[in-house]
């Protein structure tokens, strides 16, 4: 590919098409703070707080969103998630990066050059040496509280297991820090009986509550103890995000009883069994995080670890995954419908993965509003590879269709890098283009001030209103 000139399209006025557009971004969302409420950061990381060092490591160690795009263009894998050096790594970035044109990650890459180094170069072979020098000039002396401040953003949510210790969350709570991280309940691996792993898991989850599980009441008290422990270390948040299809059927808890008894003693489960067994643990989750007031998040959809070959050589979250074309609305009613009956329904996002599911997730989420909260069913932000101009659009459209746009919760990562949150700009400047749109067309009142505050809303009010953080 030949060269791409390199002065920057990345301006003051990116994805805005009109004057109004200009005013409602740089007047109202502009300088807004960002809580970001789902993505896969290391509270580790942030709680050791050391310089990040090296742009590679901060930009592809985790990103299966460039893995993709590399593979996609050609290059080996020992320069993806092999041995290579971090160097050559970005060195074949550089050189995919002008490939990526009309992919995200062409937009990202850019946003993510400019707003936290000030580089309005394109990155491609030509200047791979120089911005990887002066990136790594500025991250020596950056750590990722530093990073986060920089972006303004005042909360995060981390995703952990049920097992997991918080200890490096205990940690960045005594640090004085501008952002304040927390943790977000993951129960995915409570679901997973039919695998070996199970009875592994189990014995983490023994020696995480101190004492034996021979029983499914144990089972579940040792469940209760620790979304317990979670609560008390800061999480308002839970999350579902297990790969295939989402099946609620009924069941009987002396029947769970028995499955879960097979299972301890070796007994293969037949899918029947298993699926009761999830349908058992997904309700009584829900009505645990109800009586903690906790938001549910439910990320359904994936098709996960298609490559069996790059699983075996990288293990799950190879940048294999993709979109599945699952039957999802019926079980999302017996959840909602079992759990608003008993008025144990908790605040609810979901998320879906397949497109031609918007309006199937969003008017589902419709039917369980009540008085409880403005907005109290979200159907969240686009998601995974719908998380692009494209596909933000179609979201923001679906919602205004359908529900209510103006008590939309708003953007998040969903990410694993420090460096990816010019995507909550990203998603501003396209939601105040769209509203614009809308004036000019005639559609919405000329009112900069009402519109500007339903912006503001969408951007920061409703989630700091929504999930109530300390």
């Amino acid at each position: 590919m030949s060269v791409i000139n390199s002065g920057t399209f990345i301006t003051e006025d990116f994805l805005l098409e009109s004057d109004i557009a200009k005013t409602l971004y740089h007047d109202y969302a502009e300088d807004l703070p960002i809580i970001d409420y789902h993505n896969h950061l290391s509270a580790q990381l942030i709680s050791e707080n050391n310089p990040v060092k090296n742009i590679t490591e901060a930009w592809l160690k985790e990103d299966h969103y460039k893995w993709r795009g590399m593979r996609a263009n050609g290059i080996e894998e020992q320069f993806i998630t092999g041995n290579a050096s971090l160097e050559d790594k970005f060195i074949k970035w550089a050189e995919t990066v002008p490939y990526t044109l009309r992919n995200p990650l062409f937009h990202w890459t850019q946003l993510e050059l400019k707003r936290y180094f000030g580089i309005n170069d394109i990155l491609q072979p030509r200047t791979a040496a120089f911005i990887y020098k002066k990136a790594n000039t500025f991250l020596a002396n950056q750590t990722p509280a530093q990073l986060l401040e920089q972006m303004k953003v005042e909360v995060v949510c981390t995703t952990d297991d049920p097992v997991d210790s918080l200890e490096y969350h205990q940690q960045i709570a005594n640090q004085n820090f501008y952002t304040k991280v927390y943790p977000t309940f993951r129960s995915d691996n409570l679901f997973f009986i039919q695998q070996d792993t199970f009875k592994v898991y189990l014995e983490k989850l023994e020696k995480a509550v101190s004492f034996s599980i021979s029983s499914f009441s144990e089972f579940i008290r040792a469940i209760d103890s620790r979304i317990d422990f979670f609560h008390r270390n800061g999480c308002r948040l839970s999350d579902y995000g297990v790969s295939g299809a989402f099946t609620i059927v009924d069941y009987k808890t002396h029947e769970v009883s028995e499955i879960f008894n097979k299972f301890l003693n070796g007994e293969t489960l037949s899918l029947e069994e298993i699926d009761k067994y999830k349908s058992a643990i997904c309700i009584h989750l829900a009505k645990k995080y109800h009586e903690k007031k906790w938001v549910q998040q439910y990320h359904l959809g994936p098709l996960r670890n298609n490559n069996k070959r790059l699983q075996k050589l990288f293990g799950a979250d190879a940048g294999c995954d993709s979109i599945g074309d699952y039957s999802l609305a019926d079980s999302m009613s017996k959840l909602f419908n079992q759990l608003d009956e008993s008025n144990q329904l908790a605040k609810t996002i979901t998320y879906n993965l397949n497109p031609s599911q918007n309006e199937v997730f969003c008017t589902m989420m419709g039917n369980f509003n009540n008085a409880d909260t403005p907005g109290k069913m979200q159907w969240g932000a686009a998601w995974w590879f719908l998380d692009q101009k494209d596909g933000m659009e179609k979201q923001i459209n679906t919602l205004s269709n359908l529900g209510l746009l103006s008590r939309f919760v708003g953007m998040l990562t969903d990410s694993r890098s420090f460096l990816s949150f010019p995507r909550h700009e990203y998603f501003r400047r396209i939601l105040c283009n769209m509203i614009a749109q809308d004036v000019h067309k005639g559609l919405v009142p000329n009112d900069l001030e009402f519109l500007g505050k339903m912006i503001q809303d969408i951007c920061y009010n409703n989630a700091v209103n929504y999930f109530k953080f300390d």
